[in-house]
């Protein structure tokens, strides 16, 4: 669905389940890392570029403290009070934005109740960053209609701690970062110590390609909290901080568990790879920043361990294209989406070659849509 048909369809909708009109539609992009996995959460280097699909939300404020929510794609409603906001068990797509909320308030910012009708193109648990997405359409759903302003990374950092508080994912700031501050046809070099961010050109000629596997993410809740606490174990046997301190050296002369040695290993030259790549598209060496995808998912398959057969296969099946420079799993792995770097003039001819392999392979249809690099969350005019 194009933006102008969203911005067309979206506020009748609320009309029609509110009866008046919605003031604005806030819009928020998923995103896609093109390298630096797992790295975010150890104050390491990532590289994202936020998406052309988006989550939607049109919304207008209220006079009391009350927040309805409708999510037209699950057919699903429920409600809040601003000034008693818990977690609901009964909708816990909710959360993440009751999580928001709860932050915008604990941070003084003048947050109004408002009705709003949430529409979103990201594929759900598919390593696109459908919840980041959705916490930053919030938040400029909310300082649209309560009339503030808040910085980027505070935005970021509030949606980071509604997942830690509402939903129980130890997320990193990456996927809220890229989200909030992607710029069109631009990767996102972000240093998630500082949070300083430099925009990465996309050479020309060159498209982002995502393959979405098809496959569920059943252990990534799970995983993705254990591989955390591993490298902040990894990172106390070595005496540092984060890993993001950590040199091979460091990880060589230390005792520690063989997994856990493992996945610091992978952060260490992860972190490595992502500066790597960075110098390499300002060069316009695209076959480099292949070279250093593909290594990245070595590393995730074989030190990190979150690979699957469906995403190595969609992978493997990437990378045998005419004009794919590189391939690797992107988000937090054991299914989702893979993400290729194609030449342009190939990625059309490629869709339906891989598209059709991937099925025989393992019996499921996956999605594969290309995109150009997105600017980042915002408010767009209701007409």
């Amino acid at each position: 669905m194009s933006e102008k048909t969203v911005m067309d369809d979206l506020p009748k909708r609320f009309r029609e389940i509110f009866k008046r009109n919605s003031a604005v539609v806030a819009r928020a992009p998923g995103r896609v890392n093109l390298i630096g996995e797992h790295t975010d959460y150890n104050e390491g280097f990532v590289l994202p570029a936020a998406i052309e699909r988006a989550t939607y939300m049109a919304a207008a404020p209220r006079k009391d403290r009350k927040v309805r929510l409708v999510a037209i794609d699950l057919n699903r409603e429920t409600s809040f009070d601003l000034d008693a906001i818990g977690i609901s068990q009964e909708e816990p797509w909710s959360n993440y934005i009751r999580g928001v909320a709860a932050g915008l308030v604990q941070a003084k910012y003048p947050v109004q109740g408002m009705d709003a009708v949430i529409h979103s193109e990201i594929p759900i648990a598919s390593g696109l960053s459908s919840s980041a997405a959705l916490e930053m359409a919030a938040i400029w759903a909310f300082r649209a209609t309560g009339h503030f302003d808040i910085p980027s990374e505070q935005a970021a950092r509030i949606g980071q701690r509604a997942e830690h508080e509402f939903v129980g994912t130890r997320t990193g700031l990456m996927d809220q970062l890229a989200s909030a501050l992607g710029q069109q046809d631009h990767a996102l070099f972000i240093d998630c110590r500082d949070l300083k961010c430099q925009a990465v050109p996309i050479p020309k000629g060159a498209t982002i390609l995502i393959a979405d596997t098809a496959a569920s993410r059943e252990l990534a809740f799970s995983a993705y909290n254990e591989r955390r606490s591993q490298c902040e174990t990894a990172a106390a046997a070595m005496g540092v901080p984060w890993l993001r301190d950590a040199t091979i050296e460091k990880l060589e002369a230390a005792a520690m568990d063989e997994i856990v040695a493992r996945r610091a290993r992978h952060i260490i030259e992860e972190n490595q790879r992502v500066n790597e790549t960075v110098s390499a598209l300002r060069e316009g060496n695209l076959q480099r920043v292949g070279l250093l995808m593909d290594s990245s998912h070595v590393s995730m398959r074989d030190l990190y361990g979150i690979s699957s057969r469906e995403l190595d296969t969609m992978v493997e099946l990437l990378r045998s294209q005419k004009g794919c420079c590189g391939a690797r799993l992107t988000g937090a792995g054991f299914g989702g989406c893979a993400v290729a770097l194609m030449k342009s003039d190939a990625v059309k001819a490629a869709i339906p070659v891989v598209a059709a392999a991937y099925e025989s392979r393992t019996g499921l249809k996956p999605s594969l849509y290309p995109t150009r690099a997105a600017a980042g969350a915002g408010v767009l005019p209701v007409k």
